[in-house]
């Protein structure tokens, strides 16, 4: 049995301990968090909330920390603390941060020998996988990756920090006609505002000023400013109502030709229910794999590009020739 201890109980973190119940070779050990772990109720009996102080002693009895936390503040200091204590897996989202979070993990993983693994989900995760398979098959081509429909927590939680914003969802939808264009082999040159748009979805505090809450959003550098965006007000009732759930998904696709100058397409589509279980699902599956390298010796920062495929089943590998290749 491999003994997961999750760090931070969000949707994610939730996520990750519904995902470990589908797993007859994993069992949660304990969850830590930075609340009080008596306000903390979670959904598997006989386990224990601890504080993420008792983490600090390296001593706690888990063979991977999941990391549950965000990648704007969170993970970047998170993860090299406790890959400096235990194995750790986490879902740095930041793409344009990876290779610095990279190299500040690795360097504290290898002072530990431990194995830690970074970016995994399945956007850096499991399109990245799907990026490089195809650009390796295809090395004449272009790469596109569309996202959605789905909700996008980070861009949410910005609308949520506007002034005069009391909740908001906000979906990353791609635009039909570039999607369209690069299936039928157009590659095109696709800017920010033409491959996708923004719906928000507000709920406004009691006052605010509607006009002044739309500009903010429209004029939101680093996420919305380069968008055609959608704002829609609506009720509490109504949000909770219609948009209380957390779908996503989205496309990697890449359009080349062989050397005989024949046309191909290679896509990759993912269509989530729930972004966080299914992102959960991901993280668990690799902390198998994490668990599985340490025990031989790795040490060090990885990510999904460094890991075979058949660390990641619990079926021995004479059982996947027979049934999987």
């Amino acid at each position: 049995m491999t003994r997961i201890g999750i760090l931070g109980y969000g949707n994610l973190g939730r996520g990750v301990e519904l995902a470990i119940r589908q797993n007859d070779d994993m069992e949660l050990a304990a969850v830590y968090t930075r609340r009080d772990p008596a306000s903390v109720s979670i959904a598997t009996e006989g386990v224990p909330v601890r504080s993420v102080a008792d983490l600090e002693t390296g001593n706690e009895d888990i063979d991977v920390l999941i990391l549950c936390g965000g990648s704007a503040t969170d993970l970047p200091e998170q993860t090299p603390k406790y890959a400096a204590l235990y194995n750790v897996v986490d879902s740095f989202d930041t793409h344009a941060n990876i290779p610095t979070h990279f190299a500040n993990v690795d360097a504290a993983a290898r002072n530990a020998r431990t194995c830690a693994l970074i970016s995994c989900g399945w956007d850096p995760g499991l399109f990245s996988l799907n990026r490089l398979y195809a650009n390796c098959i295809l090395p004449q081509g272009a790469d596109y990756t569309f996202w959605g429909r789905g909700v996008s927590q980070g861009h949410s939680d910005a609308l949520r920090r506007i002034p005069g914003v009391a909740d908001a969802r906000q979906y990353t939808i791609p635009v039909p006609a570039a999607l369209d264009a690069v299936r039928a082999g157009d590659n095109p040159q696709l800017t920010t505002r033409q491959k996708h748009t923004r719906e928000c979805w507000v709920v406004l505090e009691e006052g605010a000023d509607a006009q002044a809450v739309e500009k903010q959003i429209v004029e939101m550098p680093n996420y919305f400013d380069e968008y055609d965006v959608t704002v829609n007000f609506i009720s509490q009732e109504e949000l909770d109502r219609d948009h209380a759930g957390l779908p996503h998904g989205g496309f990697v696709i890449r359009t080349g030709t062989t050397a005989g100058g024949n046309d191909c397409r290679i896509e990759y589509s993912l269509d989530l229910g729930s972004n966080p279980e299914f992102t959960a699902c991901v993280l668990v599956s690799y902390a198998r794999a994490v668990a599985r390298l340490a025990s031989e010796g790795a040490k060090g920062c990885k990510t999904v590009f460094d890991i075979a495929p058949a660390y990641l089943s619990p079926v021995s590998g004479e059982e996947l020739r027979a049934h999987m290749l």
